[in-house]
């Protein structure tokens, strides 16, 4: 790590001795990185905003590594930042980031939610981020697999026991497994097992890490991985196997669907995640906007905030990439219908009776990567190589515990606050 800091510092100086006026400001974003979407976000999301935008994406370690290679640097290269609230969270411990009082007052009044913008103060006393857009993660399936699901079940509704056995019926029925997600190397099935698996079998994410409802849950889930096809460990993005008729029922986040969707909604349903015996986990996700101390040009940041938040572009960025509006705005009558099937999912999982709200990862700094990895790697151990449960959680949990205890990563929603290192108990 301390060679990629000292190769980002390098990078960035040589950057800005460079570069002494630079006439286009940076905006760095983890969000959005697909050349569709960047795509979108430089031609038409962007249109329009009073100032020169170069809009540069990275992934999460890397926008990790740089931004603090710029702290230690001082050369400050970067006037905005876009990334997810747990991503934003270091950067705020560190005071890298300038207060945005002024500009949430005035979102405030203009129908943003007071408690989307409490989340931006990463629990200072001052704004350290606007509230930039928010999504979830849903299931879809082709409406021909109706026909399996199980007598009673409401599919708005439906529990792990239920989703297995639509599995079975599709898979008698058509000769192979339907149930897709995405396992591969860039897809995002470690959200799945933080935000919706372990909740919903163990009503929590750290301290329930290797408990009896832990292995419980695994165990169903071995059940449910075998009407899963196995082609799933290859995909990073649910809509193309959806698209090509490879799978007919998937999980996967919104904007990771919705070119499927968008292109042929009358034939599909899009529906919240399955329910466990600890309730329906879901994790809304939640994008925002931040200005670094020492940026070139705060008030060009402070511009395209402004032009990001106003309620034309919100719509626009549902519309163009499926990330729906932080504004308390009404969806459009002609909204694209796929992107409106998808609202609706998320609609149905946030006002579930039973949902259970699993925040993303706070607290990690640069060592996201490394929580997800011990998810993985149970997944890969116990499911994938078909390794006792018992012993697999015995030494992932101690993986887990030494990685709380070094990032000194206090617990989040649905574990239970706690004083210092989130326990694994």
């Amino acid at each position: 790590m301390k060679r990629l800091l000292s190769l980002a510092v390098f990078a960035s100086t040589a950057l800005a001795l460079a570069t002494p006026a630079l006439a286009q400001m940076v905006f760095l974003s983890t969000q959005l990185r697909p050349i569709e979407e960047a795509t979108a976000v430089r031609q038409e999301i962007l249109n329009g905003v009073d100032a020169k935008v170069d809009y540069v994406v990275e992934e999460p370690p890397q926008f990790a590594v740089r931004m603090e290679a710029e702290r230690q640097a001082g050369k400050h290269t970067i006037s905005l930042v876009g990334a997810l609230h747990g991503e934003l969270s270091p950067l705020a411990d560190k005071n890298s980031l300038e207060p945005l009082d002024d500009l949430a007052k005035t979102l405030a009044a203009n129908g943003m939610p007071q408690s989307l913008l409490d989340l931006g103060k990463l629990g200072k006393s001052t704004q350290q981020y606007i509230p930039w857009m928010q999504a979830t993660y849903v299931m879809a399936a082709h409406k021909d697999a109706l026909q399996y699901l199980p007598e009673g079940a409401d599919i708005n509704a439906l529990t792990y026991d239920q989703l297995i056995a639509w599995g079975k019926k599709m898979e008698e029925a058509t000769g192979q497994p339907q149930i897709g997600f995405p396992a591969g190397p860039k897809g995002l099935m470690a959200r799945f097992f933080e935000g919706y698996f372990y909740p919903s079998f163990t009503g929590g994410v750290v301290r329930t890490f290797r408990n009896a409802d832990a292995a419980a849950g695994w165990e169903k889930f071995k059940e449910l991985w075998t009407v899963v096809t196995p082609t799933s460990t290859n995909y990073d993005f649910m809509q193309e196997p959806l698209a090509a008729g490879e799978v007919m029922v998937a999980w996967d986040h919104v904007a990771r669907l919705k070119n499927a969707i968008s292109a042929s909604p009358d034939d599909y349903v899009v529906f919240p995640a399955p329910a466990g015996p600890k309730g329906r986990g879901y994790m809304p996700v939640v994008a925002g906007l931040a200005i670094p101390k020492g940026a070139p040009d705060a008030a060009g940041a402070t511009k395209v905030i402004e032009h990001l938040a106003a309620q034309d572009t919100q719509l626009l960025t549902a519309q163009l990439v499926g990330f729906f509006p932080t504004l308390n705005v009404q969806l459009p009558e002609d909204l694209d219908k796929g992107v409106a099937l998808l609202a609706g999912a998320v609609t149905a999982t946030q006002s579930a009776k039973d949902a259970v709200i699993s925040l993303l990862p706070v607290g990690l700094g640069d060592k996201g990567g490394e929580f997800n990895k011990v998810y993985m790697d149970s997944f890969q151990r116990i499911v994938l190589r078909n390794e006792p449960v018992a012993d697999v959680l015995k030494s992932q949990g101690e993986t887990m515990a030494k990685l709380m205890a070094d990032t000194k990563a206090p617990c989040w929603a649905p574990d239970a606050k706690s004083d210092g290192p989130c326990p694994v108990e």
